[in-house]
């Protein structure tokens, strides 16, 4: 199906966000994993920003997708980068407090997308926000980015570590860049978050 994406709102305080009408459908990771280009490839459309320095979103956008009649379907919920070491840490001490009720809280939220970098090794933050999603019942997909800048062979290599690190062997590869794996993670969403009426 094809959607219509349209920038909604930033949110900075669990009051700030929009009423829970649809399902909401989350995407989680540390700030440099290439959260916005993949959105944007989702999409479509240069519907996220795109900024040369990571950690730059510092609030939770959300983006409405409607079908082609403008009903509404789904959200987007692009939440803040985490582990960055340039942002401040006032800055990092302030995201529990609307980042924790929203995973823990939302009535619509159907999945978080938890993104990781395949060119890096399991990170301790990573594995922290999936035993935590875990715990708080989230369903969740583990989405490797930037595939396209490894051979085959460390492909393999990397995509075996990722899933021993984090005790969890459905990940799905992705591409930004050239697309791979976009029309897989579209059917999981989809699968959990589309309107049916």
């Amino acid at each position: 199906m094809r959607y219509t994406t349209q920038f909604m709102l930033s949110a900075m305080a669990a009051a700030q966000f929009p009423a829970p009408t649809v399902p909401e459908i989350a995407f989680l990771g540390r700030s440099n994993v290439g959260k916005s280009s993949l959105l944007n490839a989702l999409v479509g459309e240069k519907a996220a920003k795109v900024s040369s320095t990571p950690g730059r979103t510092r609030a939770i956008n959300f983006f409405l997708l409607t079908d082609e009649s403008g009903r509404p379907k789904m959200r987007f919920a692009d939440l803040p980068g985490y582990g960055y070491a340039k942002i401040s840490k006032s800055i990092s001490a302030e995201w529990p407090k609307f980042i924790e009720p929203y995973l823990a809280e939302r009535e619509t939220l159907a999945l978080c997308v938890c993104l990781v970098d395949v060119n890096v090794p399991p990170q301790p933050r990573d594995r922290q926000l999936l035993d935590w999603l875990r715990h708080v019942g989230r369903p969740f997909a583990v989405v490797a980015t930037k595939v396209d800048r490894l051979s085959g062979n460390q492909r393999t290599r990397n995509l075996a570590a990722l899933k021993k690190g984090f005790e969890f062997d459905d990940i799905l590869t992705v591409s930004a860049k050239t697309g791979a794996g976009i029309k897989e993670l579209w059917s999981i969403i989809e699968a959990h978050g589309v309107t049916r009426e």
